[in-house]
């Protein structure tokens, strides 16, 4: 079992803290039962995703878009815009009588008034 090492990575990722957001997305994937690229040997996640990148196994690219899309606040079904729905009037809705009656029934009991106003 080889020692990975940051200056192993730095030669494929020359930036150290894309370096770690990568290592820390692949690790967190590892970590949800995606199968390891190479052996194992009793490593650790974060460990296997270093010695991933080292090796130039892992395909940055898709894990650079699922970090980000991670990050992302707004998700693409979110930006999709419903139908319009047609809103009707309450005006032409019928009247429950009855729920109206339990209502000034009950107002009292709440702390409400309900006065009519005409």
């Amino acid at each position: 079992m080889a020692r990975v090492t940051v200056e192993d990575c730095i030669k494929i990722i020359d930036n150290r803290f894309e370096l770690i957001l990568v290592a820390s997305e692949r690790s967190k994937t590892l970590a949800k039962g995606v199968e390891p690229l190479l052996d194992r040997d009793r490593d650790k996640n974060p460990v296997v995703a270093l010695r991933e990148i080292a090796e130039n196994r892992l395909d940055l690219d898709a894990t650079k878009d699922d970090l980000v899309k991670g990050l992302q606040k707004v998700h693409e079904e979110v930006l999709v815009e419903p139908e319009e729905e047609q809103i009707s009037d309450t005006e032409d809705q019928p009247v429950d009588e009855e729920l109206i009656k339990d209502l000034e029934a009950n107002a009292g009991d709440a702390g409400l008034s309900i006065e009519e106003n005409e």
